[in-house]
């Protein structure tokens, strides 16, 4: 079986989960974040070379106060705990998306996750926190617009490659594999750019009820899939 190198993954279904046990949704988030670390550790030994989770988007600050602030309190928590996880697992952490509207301590969070992790030669970990595909698309046009303005780039040898170095995931391979869990056929802004040419797998595994067995059924339908340069088949 050919393990992907990049699997991307959509975490739904948390809220859902915690409603079906009688339990406020902030459980859910909690329990969400245990299987993360498990997928984590799963993934790495499995060869998987990068796991993007979409952890926090920009649409999800519109969500109630209360349960924003406690998904930053979870976020303060499991980042000493993925650090932790990380330096065991030899997994370097990267974070993508806008960072700047986190309270410092959590930015100062991030930082450190990267800083001490860097060195690591293990899968790669990312998180997207603050993240919106949209969004990310704007701030690669705003920066690369910048350096064209400086006289740093000629405009007329803009082709993808370039573009592309603008990204959040510039040092990153695209995702082979998309998994959502929960059924939800959407892509909810999701690493827009990133996802032209990859295999998508839904489940109807609620997030945290994903497991090992999940993640090996979505790489056995990856694997009966018949791929061509530029996603058709030919």
């Amino acid at each position: 079986m050919v393990i992907p190198q990049h699997v991307a993954l959509i975490l739904d279904g948390n809220g859902r989960w915690a409603k079906k046990r009688g339990l406020p949704r902030t459980m859910g988030h909690k329990e969400g974040c245990v299987t993360v670390e498990k997928t984590v550790e799963i993934a790495a030994r499995m060869g998987i070379r990068y796991l993007t989770v979409y952890g926090f988007s920009t649409e999800n600050w519109k969500r109630s106060s209360d349960e924003v602030g406690a998904l930053m309190q979870l976020f303060r928590f499991y980042m000493v705990r993925l650090l932790k996880i990380a330096s065991a697992n030899n997994v370097r952490v990267k974070m993508i998306g806008d960072r700047t509207r986190f309270d410092r301590d959590i930015i100062e969070g991030i930082n450190r996750l990267e800083s001490e992790t860097k060195d690591n030669m293990g899968l790669t970990f990312v998180i997207a926190v603050n993240y919106g595909g949209r969004d990310e698309i704007r701030r690669a046009a705003k920066r690369l617009a910048q350096d064209c303005a400086a006289g740093k780039v000629d405009a007329d040898q803009i082709d993808e490659a370039t573009f592309a170095s603008y990204l959040d995931t510039a040092d990153m391979p695209d995702p082979d594999l998309l998994i959502r869990t929960s059924g939800e056929l959407r892509l909810s802004n999701y690493l827009l750019w990133q996802l032209a040419y990859t295999e998508i797998v839904v489940t109807d595994c609620l997030w945290p009820d994903f497991n090992k067995e999940e993640l090996e059924k979505a790489i056995v339908q990856y694997n009966r899939r018949e791929r061509r340069f530029g996603g058709v088949k030919g």
